[in-house]
């Protein structure tokens, strides 16, 4: 999504919790081919470092026109084996951390508004089993898009969510889901026949960033392919 919204023009700043190495590898990427980026570390579950990151994104490009939520974790677990640990670990970052930096862009936005873009899932609607966390969050998740579309719309500001299927990232490589039985339930149960790739979702994330969108806000958008 970094390099799509680059290659659209856009300046970018890259979050990352703890891979540096891969948040640069994207910055290269992009300002290799001309486009802008940085690269700022932060955790956004912890309200410091939200501030911190619109902070560093003020000091670089002055104004803000677009945040796409993206970070979250999962574990998917049968229910016997569900943690408190667990439980505050994803709904702190995919849930908290969504609504943390939604409260700080309003700081940010100019006065022509913006656009804010979270990323849910085909899981927040699937009730696909040992997902009972995971879905929460992202079922969470989509209340907030509804929610603050409504709330944030006086301001200009446009709240929508994408809902991927499943997608070969490097967290479903780490995951084991890539090559796995899950996988080829997945594929054979998306009607185009193959797991998702990022540019799929990037470009979807795009045109809501954009004045082609403007007519749209509290919109989830299910982009997996025909997978329900």
């Amino acid at each position: 999504m970094a390099k799509s919204f680059a290659a659209a023009g856009a300046s970018v700043v890259v979050n990352y919790a703890s891979s540096k190495e891969g948040a640069d590898k994207v910055v290269k990427e992009i300002t290799g081919s001309g486009g802008k980026a940085i690269a700022v570390q932060g955790d956004v579950s912890k309200a410091a470092d939200v501030k911190r990151l619109f902070a560093e994104t003020k000091k670089a490009y002055g104004t803000l026109d677009v945040l796409v939520n993206n970070a979250g974790v999962y574990n998917f677990a049968p229910l016997e084996a569900v943690t408190e640990t667990e439980f505050h670990r994803e709904f702190n970052t995919n849930v908290l951390g969504s609504i943390l930096t939604i409260q700080e862009s309003l700081n940010h936005f100019g006065s022509n508004g913006g656009s804010v873009i979270n990323i849910s899932s085909v899981a927040s609607v699937s009730n696909m089993p040992t997902s009972v966390v995971y879905s929460a969050t992202k079922s969470a998740l989509d209340s907030v898009t509804r929610v603050l579309a409504n709330e944030l719309a006086a301001k200009k500001i446009r709240v929508n969510t994408i809902a991927p299927g499943g997608v070969e990232t490097e967290g479903t490589h780490a995951a084991g889901v890539i090559g796995s039985d899950l996988e080829k339930q997945m594929v054979a149960g998306t009607p185009l026949g193959r797991i998702g790739q990022p540019h799929d979702i990037a470009q979807v994330a795009v045109f809501l960033a954009s004045e082609d969108s403007g007519w749209l806000t509290g919109e989830r958008i299910t982009a997996a392919g025909g997978y329900r």
